[in-house]
Protein backbone atom coordinates (compact mmCIF):
# COMPACT_ATOMS: atom_id res chain seq x y z
CA UNK A 1 0.00 0.00 0.00
CA UNK A 2 1.22 3.10 -0.69
CA UNK A 3 1.72 5.93 1.81
CA UNK A 4 1.05 9.94 1.42
CA UNK A 5 2.44 11.84 4.28
CA UNK A 6 1.31 15.07 4.43
CA UNK A 7 2.92 17.86 6.70
CA UNK A 8 1.12 21.19 7.12
CA UNK A 9 -2.32 19.19 6.24
CA UNK A 10 -4.29 22.18 8.46
CA UNK A 11 -4.13 24.11 5.23
CA UNK A 12 -7.22 22.32 4.28
CA UNK A 13 -8.33 23.67 0.72
CA UNK A 14 -4.89 22.79 -0.47
CA UNK A 15 -4.98 19.39 1.18
CA UNK A 16 -7.93 19.12 -0.80
CA UNK A 17 -6.51 19.65 -3.84
CA UNK A 18 -3.55 17.16 -3.49
CA UNK A 19 -4.99 14.56 -1.92
CA UNK A 20 -8.50 14.62 -4.26
CA UNK A 21 -6.01 14.31 -7.03
CA UNK A 22 -4.47 11.78 -5.68
CA UNK A 23 -7.65 9.47 -5.17
CA UNK A 24 -8.82 10.59 -8.62
CA UNK A 25 -5.61 8.25 -9.75
CA UNK A 26 -6.92 4.85 -9.67
CA UNK A 27 -3.13 2.98 -8.65
CA UNK A 28 -3.48 5.69 -5.54
CA UNK A 29 -6.81 5.44 -4.22
CA UNK A 30 -5.76 2.87 -1.65
CA UNK A 31 -3.37 4.87 -0.47
CA UNK A 32 -2.90 5.48 3.19
CA UNK A 33 -3.26 9.22 4.10
CA UNK A 34 -1.26 10.51 6.94
CA UNK A 35 -2.08 14.18 7.86
CA UNK A 36 -0.14 15.76 9.97
CA UNK A 37 -0.08 19.60 11.37
CA UNK A 38 0.94 21.20 14.91
CA UNK A 39 -2.53 22.82 14.94
CA UNK A 40 -5.43 20.06 16.41
CA UNK A 41 -8.33 21.88 15.23
CA UNK A 42 -7.17 22.59 11.94
CA UNK A 43 -6.16 19.66 11.26
CA UNK A 44 -9.34 17.82 12.73
CA UNK A 45 -11.08 20.13 10.14
CA UNK A 46 -8.63 18.69 7.48
CA UNK A 47 -9.38 14.71 8.72
CA UNK A 48 -13.13 15.25 8.24
CA UNK A 49 -12.64 16.93 4.33
CA UNK A 50 -10.43 14.13 3.80
CA UNK A 51 -12.74 11.46 5.00
CA UNK A 52 -15.46 12.98 2.72
CA UNK A 53 -13.21 13.04 -0.35
CA UNK A 54 -12.42 9.28 0.51
CA UNK A 55 -16.36 8.54 0.53
CA UNK A 56 -17.40 10.61 -2.66
CA UNK A 57 -14.29 9.60 -4.76
CA UNK A 58 -15.71 6.03 -4.07
CA UNK A 59 -12.08 5.27 -3.14
CA UNK A 60 -10.82 2.92 -0.36
CA UNK A 61 -8.00 5.23 1.15
CA UNK A 62 -7.47 5.38 4.50
CA UNK A 63 -6.86 8.54 6.59
CA UNK A 64 -4.54 8.57 10.44
CA UNK A 65 -4.04 11.99 11.99
CA UNK A 66 -0.95 12.99 13.77
CA UNK A 67 0.81 15.87 15.60
CA UNK A 68 3.59 14.26 15.68
CA UNK A 69 5.72 14.52 12.77
CA UNK A 70 8.24 11.47 12.92
CA UNK A 71 5.31 9.10 13.16
CA UNK A 72 3.72 10.59 10.41
CA UNK A 73 6.60 10.07 8.41
CA UNK A 74 6.29 6.54 9.80
CA UNK A 75 7.49 4.45 5.83
CA UNK A 76 6.16 7.01 4.23
CA UNK A 77 6.39 6.88 0.25
CA UNK A 78 5.55 10.22 -0.80
CA UNK A 79 6.03 13.24 1.65
CA UNK A 80 3.74 16.50 0.32
CA UNK A 81 5.53 19.63 2.37
CA UNK A 82 2.95 22.60 2.62
CA UNK A 83 3.28 24.88 5.37
CA UNK A 84 3.92 28.27 6.69
CA UNK A 85 6.55 28.95 9.80
CA UNK A 86 4.86 32.19 12.10
CA UNK A 87 1.82 32.07 10.13
CA UNK A 88 0.10 35.42 8.45
CA UNK A 89 -0.09 36.80 11.92
CA UNK A 90 2.43 38.06 13.25
CA UNK A 91 5.26 36.57 10.36
CA UNK A 92 3.67 37.49 7.04
CA UNK A 93 2.66 41.48 8.87
CA UNK A 94 6.04 41.64 9.65
CA UNK A 95 7.09 41.00 6.76
CA UNK A 96 5.04 43.68 5.09
CA UNK A 97 4.96 46.29 7.71
CA UNK A 98 8.36 47.15 8.64
CA UNK A 99 9.58 47.39 5.18
CA UNK A 100 6.58 49.62 4.67
CA UNK A 101 7.93 52.26 7.41
CA UNK A 102 10.89 52.05 5.11
CA UNK A 103 8.96 53.06 1.83
CA UNK A 104 10.05 49.53 0.37
CA UNK A 105 6.25 48.52 -0.46
CA UNK A 106 5.82 44.77 -1.55
CA UNK A 107 3.35 42.91 -3.61
CA UNK A 108 3.75 39.09 -2.61
CA UNK A 109 6.90 39.11 -0.24
CA UNK A 110 7.46 34.81 -0.38
CA UNK A 111 9.60 34.03 -2.85
CA UNK A 112 12.53 36.55 -3.49
CA UNK A 113 13.30 40.31 -1.75
CA UNK A 114 13.72 41.05 2.06
CA UNK A 115 10.05 39.49 2.46
CA UNK A 116 11.44 36.23 1.03
CA UNK A 117 15.27 36.16 2.51
CA UNK A 118 13.35 36.73 6.14
CA UNK A 119 11.01 33.62 5.45
CA UNK A 120 13.85 31.34 4.14
CA UNK A 121 15.03 31.90 6.91
CA UNK A 122 11.75 30.75 9.34
CA UNK A 123 11.54 27.87 6.87
CA UNK A 124 14.62 26.32 5.84
CA UNK A 125 15.44 24.72 9.63
CA UNK A 126 12.00 22.94 10.09
CA UNK A 127 12.47 21.66 6.77
CA UNK A 128 15.90 20.47 7.78
CA UNK A 129 14.32 19.00 10.62
CA UNK A 130 11.45 16.49 8.24
CA UNK A 131 14.54 15.98 6.46
CA UNK A 132 16.29 14.53 9.57
CA UNK A 133 13.17 12.84 9.96
CA UNK A 134 12.94 11.12 7.34
CA UNK A 135 16.40 9.63 6.73
CA UNK A 136 15.52 8.04 10.00
CA UNK A 137 12.22 6.47 9.40
CA UNK A 138 11.48 6.83 5.53
CA UNK A 139 15.12 6.86 3.86
CA UNK A 140 13.79 6.13 0.26
CA UNK A 141 10.31 8.15 0.42
CA UNK A 142 10.16 11.65 -1.77
CA UNK A 143 9.85 14.64 -0.74
CA UNK A 144 7.52 16.93 -2.83
CA UNK A 145 7.88 20.37 -1.47
CA UNK A 146 5.15 22.80 -1.62
CA UNK A 147 6.67 25.50 0.50
CA UNK A 148 8.11 29.37 -0.21
CA UNK A 149 10.89 30.48 -0.39
CA UNK A 150 10.88 27.89 -3.13
CA UNK A 151 14.54 28.60 -4.57
CA UNK A 152 15.78 28.95 -1.09
CA UNK A 153 14.24 25.92 0.40
CA UNK A 154 15.44 23.66 -2.49
CA UNK A 155 19.23 24.87 -2.29
CA UNK A 156 19.35 24.47 1.04
CA UNK A 157 17.80 21.07 1.64
CA UNK A 158 20.10 20.01 -1.76
CA UNK A 159 23.00 21.61 0.28
CA UNK A 160 22.97 19.40 3.55
CA UNK A 161 20.91 16.56 2.46
CA UNK A 162 22.35 15.57 -0.95
CA UNK A 163 20.79 12.23 -0.70
CA UNK A 164 17.02 13.73 0.24
CA UNK A 165 15.22 12.71 -2.92
CA UNK A 166 12.89 15.51 -2.94
CA UNK A 167 11.20 18.15 -5.72
CA UNK A 168 10.55 21.60 -5.40
CA UNK A 169 7.37 22.35 -6.98
CA UNK A 170 5.07 24.85 -8.36
CA UNK A 171 2.25 26.14 -10.63
CA UNK A 172 3.59 28.61 -12.39
CA UNK A 173 4.28 27.29 -15.59
CA UNK A 174 1.21 25.49 -16.35
CA UNK A 175 -0.80 28.74 -14.80
CA UNK A 176 1.03 30.77 -17.49
CA UNK A 177 0.21 28.08 -20.46
CA UNK A 178 -3.48 28.15 -19.11
CA UNK A 179 -3.50 32.44 -19.72
CA UNK A 180 -1.42 32.77 -22.48
CA UNK A 181 -4.03 30.14 -24.33
CA UNK A 182 -6.66 32.70 -23.57
CA UNK A 183 -4.85 35.71 -24.42
CA UNK A 184 -4.22 33.67 -27.72
CA UNK A 185 -7.72 32.19 -28.19
CA UNK A 186 -6.35 28.96 -28.47
CA UNK A 187 -7.19 25.59 -27.20
CA UNK A 188 -4.63 25.18 -24.52
CA UNK A 189 -3.81 21.33 -25.52
CA UNK A 190 -2.37 22.54 -29.14
CA UNK A 191 0.41 24.86 -27.38
CA UNK A 192 3.91 23.43 -27.27
CA UNK A 193 6.72 25.08 -24.99
CA UNK A 194 10.13 24.65 -23.73
CA UNK A 195 10.61 26.43 -19.93
CA UNK A 196 14.12 26.78 -18.19
CA UNK A 197 15.29 28.80 -15.31
CA UNK A 198 15.04 29.28 -11.31
CA UNK A 199 11.57 29.32 -9.52
CA UNK A 200 9.57 32.50 -10.39
CA UNK A 201 12.52 33.68 -13.03
CA UNK A 202 11.94 31.21 -15.84
CA UNK A 203 11.14 32.06 -19.70
CA UNK A 204 9.59 30.28 -22.07
CA UNK A 205 12.44 29.82 -24.11
CA UNK A 206 9.72 28.24 -27.14
CA UNK A 207 6.36 28.69 -27.50
CA UNK A 208 4.40 26.73 -30.56
CA UNK A 209 1.21 25.81 -31.60
CA UNK A 210 1.32 21.78 -32.30
CA UNK A 211 2.90 22.53 -36.41
CA UNK A 212 5.81 24.40 -34.89
CA UNK A 213 4.22 27.61 -35.64
CA UNK A 214 6.29 30.60 -33.25
CA UNK A 215 3.16 32.31 -31.25
CA UNK A 216 5.34 35.22 -30.03
CA UNK A 217 4.39 37.25 -32.88
CA UNK A 218 0.54 36.99 -32.35
CA UNK A 219 1.64 37.91 -28.67
CA UNK A 220 3.34 41.26 -29.59
CA UNK A 221 0.64 42.36 -31.61
CA UNK A 222 -1.96 41.39 -29.96
CA UNK A 223 -0.16 43.22 -26.44
CA UNK A 224 0.66 46.40 -28.78
CA UNK A 225 -2.84 46.73 -29.75
CA UNK A 226 -4.22 46.84 -26.88
CA UNK A 227 -6.07 43.45 -27.12
CA UNK A 228 -3.92 41.52 -24.26
CA UNK A 229 -3.35 41.24 -21.82
CA UNK A 230 -6.65 40.26 -20.71
CA UNK A 231 -7.82 39.85 -17.14
CA UNK A 232 -5.71 37.41 -15.21
CA UNK A 233 -7.60 34.68 -14.20
CA UNK A 234 -5.88 33.60 -11.31
CA UNK A 235 -6.10 37.35 -9.99
CA UNK A 236 -8.63 39.94 -11.35
CA UNK A 237 -6.73 42.73 -9.33
CA UNK A 238 -3.20 42.21 -11.59
CA UNK A 239 -3.74 41.37 -15.01
CA UNK A 240 -0.43 40.70 -17.06
CA UNK A 241 0.81 43.78 -18.00
CA UNK A 242 4.09 43.74 -15.86
CA UNK A 243 4.93 40.09 -18.13
CA UNK A 244 3.72 41.53 -21.17
CA UNK A 245 6.25 45.05 -21.05
CA UNK A 246 9.02 42.75 -19.55
CA UNK A 247 8.13 40.22 -22.79
CA UNK A 248 8.55 42.86 -25.12
CA UNK A 249 11.71 44.29 -23.89
CA UNK A 250 13.77 40.82 -23.57
CA UNK A 251 11.82 38.84 -26.36
CA UNK A 252 11.09 36.17 -23.75
CA UNK A 253 7.60 35.69 -21.87
CA UNK A 254 8.16 34.91 -17.92
CA UNK A 255 6.77 32.34 -16.28
CA UNK A 256 5.48 34.06 -12.98
CA UNK A 257 2.61 36.61 -12.11
CA UNK A 258 3.05 40.05 -12.76
CA UNK A 259 1.79 40.87 -9.23
CA UNK A 260 5.00 38.50 -8.27
CA UNK A 261 7.61 39.39 -10.87
CA UNK A 262 6.99 43.48 -10.31
CA UNK A 263 9.04 42.61 -6.92
CA UNK A 264 11.98 40.59 -8.33
CA UNK A 265 13.29 43.51 -10.39
CA UNK A 266 13.74 47.34 -10.06
CA UNK A 267 11.87 48.85 -13.37
CA UNK A 268 8.20 48.69 -11.65
CA UNK A 269 7.87 49.57 -8.19
CA UNK A 270 9.26 52.92 -7.50
CA UNK A 271 8.25 55.24 -4.26
CA UNK A 272 9.28 58.45 -7.20
CA UNK A 273 7.62 57.10 -9.69
CA UNK A 274 3.49 56.02 -8.74
CA UNK A 275 2.44 56.59 -12.32
CA UNK A 276 4.18 53.07 -13.03
CA UNK A 277 2.17 51.57 -10.36
CA UNK A 278 -1.02 52.37 -12.03
CA UNK A 279 -0.21 51.84 -15.45
CA UNK A 280 0.95 48.45 -14.84
CA UNK A 281 -1.71 47.87 -11.88
CA UNK A 282 0.51 46.38 -9.45
CA UNK A 283 -1.42 45.30 -6.30
CA UNK A 284 0.90 46.77 -3.62
CA UNK A 285 0.61 44.59 -0.01
CA UNK A 286 -1.41 42.26 -2.39
CA UNK A 287 -0.52 39.01 0.12
CA UNK A 288 -1.48 40.38 3.54
CA UNK A 289 -5.03 41.56 1.59
CA UNK A 290 -5.26 38.28 -0.12
CA UNK A 291 -4.44 36.65 3.33
CA UNK A 292 -7.01 38.58 4.93
CA UNK A 293 -9.92 37.67 2.33
CA UNK A 294 -9.00 33.33 2.57
CA UNK A 295 -9.32 33.95 6.46
CA UNK A 296 -12.26 35.33 6.44
CA UNK A 297 -13.62 32.98 3.40
CA UNK A 298 -12.86 30.32 6.02
CA UNK A 299 -15.18 29.92 8.53
CA UNK A 300 -18.02 29.61 5.54
CA UNK A 301 -16.22 27.50 3.61
CA UNK A 302 -15.64 25.24 6.42
CA UNK A 303 -19.51 24.86 7.38
CA UNK A 304 -20.25 24.50 3.79
CA UNK A 305 -18.19 21.10 3.64
CA UNK A 306 -18.83 20.28 7.20
CA UNK A 307 -22.68 20.05 6.04
CA UNK A 308 -22.11 18.77 2.60
CA UNK A 309 -22.84 14.80 1.86
CA UNK A 310 -20.65 14.52 -0.65
CA UNK A 311 -17.83 16.96 -1.70
CA UNK A 312 -17.56 17.55 -5.36
CA UNK A 313 -13.66 17.29 -6.67
CA UNK A 314 -12.17 18.80 -9.62
CA UNK A 315 -8.37 17.71 -10.83
CA UNK A 316 -6.82 20.76 -10.20
CA UNK A 317 -2.89 21.18 -12.23
CA UNK A 318 -0.35 20.43 -9.38
CA UNK A 319 2.17 18.09 -10.27
CA UNK A 320 1.79 16.11 -7.19
CA UNK A 321 -0.29 13.27 -8.35
CA UNK A 322 1.04 13.14 -11.85
CA UNK A 323 4.40 12.25 -9.74
CA UNK A 324 3.49 10.19 -7.28
CA UNK A 325 0.69 8.28 -10.17
CA UNK A 326 4.09 7.80 -12.77
CA UNK A 327 6.23 6.39 -10.25
CA UNK A 328 3.78 3.64 -8.59
CA UNK A 329 2.37 2.54 -12.06
CA UNK A 330 5.63 3.31 -14.50
CA UNK A 331 3.06 5.94 -16.72
CA UNK A 332 5.69 8.29 -18.07
CA UNK A 333 5.08 11.97 -17.62
CA UNK A 334 6.82 15.48 -18.00
CA UNK A 335 6.62 17.96 -15.45
CA UNK A 336 8.54 20.80 -14.39
CA UNK A 337 9.89 21.17 -11.12
CA UNK A 338 12.89 22.59 -8.96
CA UNK A 339 15.82 20.72 -8.36
CA UNK A 340 19.43 20.67 -7.63
CA UNK A 341 22.00 22.35 -10.27
CA UNK A 342 24.10 19.33 -11.60
CA UNK A 343 24.88 21.11 -14.47
CA UNK A 344 21.61 20.97 -15.70
CA UNK A 345 21.68 25.12 -16.71
CA UNK A 346 25.76 25.18 -16.54
CA UNK A 347 25.77 28.84 -16.59
CA UNK A 348 23.88 28.87 -13.03
CA UNK A 349 26.42 27.90 -9.89
CA UNK A 350 26.48 24.16 -9.44
CA UNK A 351 23.73 23.86 -6.53
CA UNK A 352 21.73 26.34 -7.31
CA UNK A 353 17.79 25.33 -7.40
CA UNK A 354 16.76 25.50 -11.27
CA UNK A 355 13.62 24.41 -12.41
CA UNK A 356 13.33 22.33 -15.78
CA UNK A 357 11.40 19.85 -17.29
CA UNK A 358 11.67 16.45 -15.66
CA UNK A 359 10.65 13.32 -16.82
CA UNK A 360 9.17 11.13 -14.11
CA UNK A 361 8.82 7.37 -14.30
CA UNK A 362 9.60 4.57 -12.11
CA UNK A 363 13.16 5.64 -11.74
CA UNK A 364 11.59 8.85 -9.87
CA UNK A 365 12.54 12.55 -11.50
CA UNK A 366 14.81 12.58 -14.39
CA UNK A 367 15.73 16.40 -15.02
CA UNK A 368 16.85 17.45 -18.33
CA UNK A 369 19.21 20.05 -19.46
CA UNK A 370 18.69 23.12 -20.67
CA UNK A 371 22.03 24.93 -22.04
CA UNK A 372 20.49 27.49 -24.05
CA UNK A 373 18.91 30.10 -22.23
CA UNK A 374 20.15 33.75 -23.94
CA UNK A 375 22.78 35.54 -21.67
CA UNK A 376 20.62 38.50 -21.05
CA UNK A 377 17.89 36.26 -19.24
CA UNK A 378 20.48 34.46 -17.19
CA UNK A 379 21.34 38.25 -15.64
CA UNK A 380 17.92 38.65 -14.74
CA UNK A 381 18.24 35.02 -12.92
CA UNK A 382 21.37 36.38 -11.34
CA UNK A 383 20.17 39.06 -9.29
CA UNK A 384 17.83 36.65 -7.73
CA UNK A 385 20.25 34.02 -7.67
CA UNK A 386 22.97 36.37 -5.70
CA UNK A 387 20.09 36.95 -2.98
CA UNK A 388 19.47 33.32 -2.79
CA UNK A 389 22.90 32.12 -2.52
CA UNK A 390 23.79 34.13 0.55
CA UNK A 391 20.75 33.70 2.54
CA UNK A 392 21.84 29.47 2.45
CA UNK A 393 25.46 30.56 2.97
CA UNK A 394 24.10 32.03 6.05
CA UNK A 395 21.95 29.59 6.84
CA UNK A 396 24.98 26.40 6.12
CA UNK A 397 27.47 28.54 8.32
CA UNK A 398 24.88 30.17 10.68
CA UNK A 399 26.89 34.04 10.15
CA UNK A 400 24.25 36.28 10.21
CA UNK A 401 26.38 38.94 8.08
CA UNK A 402 25.27 37.06 5.07
CA UNK A 403 22.07 37.57 5.84
CA UNK A 404 22.52 41.74 5.42
CA UNK A 405 24.65 40.73 2.37
CA UNK A 406 21.87 39.48 0.67
CA UNK A 407 19.47 42.22 1.57
CA UNK A 408 22.15 44.48 0.03
CA UNK A 409 22.21 42.50 -3.28
CA UNK A 410 18.35 42.46 -3.94
CA UNK A 411 17.64 44.43 -7.05
CA UNK A 412 14.28 45.96 -5.09
CA UNK A 413 16.10 46.73 -1.92
CA UNK A 414 18.73 48.02 -3.54
CA UNK A 415 16.67 50.14 -6.10
CA UNK A 416 14.88 52.01 -2.93
CA UNK A 417 17.48 52.26 0.12
CA UNK A 418 20.89 52.46 0.38
CA UNK A 419 23.59 50.49 2.67
CA UNK A 420 22.69 52.33 5.99
CA UNK A 421 18.82 51.86 5.30
CA UNK A 422 19.25 47.94 4.63
CA UNK A 423 21.05 47.55 7.25
CA UNK A 424 18.50 49.10 9.58
CA UNK A 425 15.65 47.17 8.26
CA UNK A 426 17.33 44.12 8.58
CA UNK A 427 18.31 44.85 12.57
CA UNK A 428 14.61 45.76 13.13
CA UNK A 429 13.11 42.51 10.52
CA UNK A 430 15.36 40.70 13.10
CA UNK A 431 14.28 41.73 16.34
CA UNK A 432 10.72 41.78 15.36
CA UNK A 433 10.66 38.34 14.14
CA UNK A 434 12.53 37.07 17.39
CA UNK A 435 11.96 33.16 18.41
CA UNK A 436 10.17 32.30 14.63
CA UNK A 437 14.19 32.75 13.84
CA UNK A 438 16.99 30.24 14.26
CA UNK A 439 19.06 31.09 17.45
CA UNK A 440 21.52 32.86 15.56
CA UNK A 441 19.89 34.78 13.84
CA UNK A 442 17.69 36.34 16.41
CA UNK A 443 19.09 39.97 17.94
CA UNK A 444 17.32 42.14 20.36
CA UNK A 445 16.87 45.59 20.48
CA UNK A 446 19.93 46.03 22.97
CA UNK A 447 22.20 44.20 20.25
Amino acid sequence: MTKITMIGAGSTVFMKNLIGDALSKPALREAHIALMDIDAQRLAQSELVARKLVMSLGASASVTTHTNQREALERADFVIVAFQIGGFEPATRIDFDIPNRYGLRQTIADTLGIGGIMRGLRTVPHLWSIADDMAAVCPDALMLQYVNPMAINTWALTSRYPRLKQVGLCHSVQNTVEELALDLEMDEASLRYRVGGINHVAFLLELTDRDGNDLYPAMRAGYRAGKIPLESRWNPRCPNLVRYETFMHLGYFGTESSEHFAEYVPWFIKSHRPDLIERFRIPLDEYPTRCAEQVSAWERQYRDLQQAERIEHTVSNEYAATIMDSIVTGTPSVVYGNVANTGLIPQLPTGAAVEVPCLVDTNGLQPTVVDDIPPHLLAVMNTSVNVQQLTVEALLTENVEHIYHAAYMDPRTAAELDLSQIKSLVDDLLVAHGDWLPGWARRSRAA
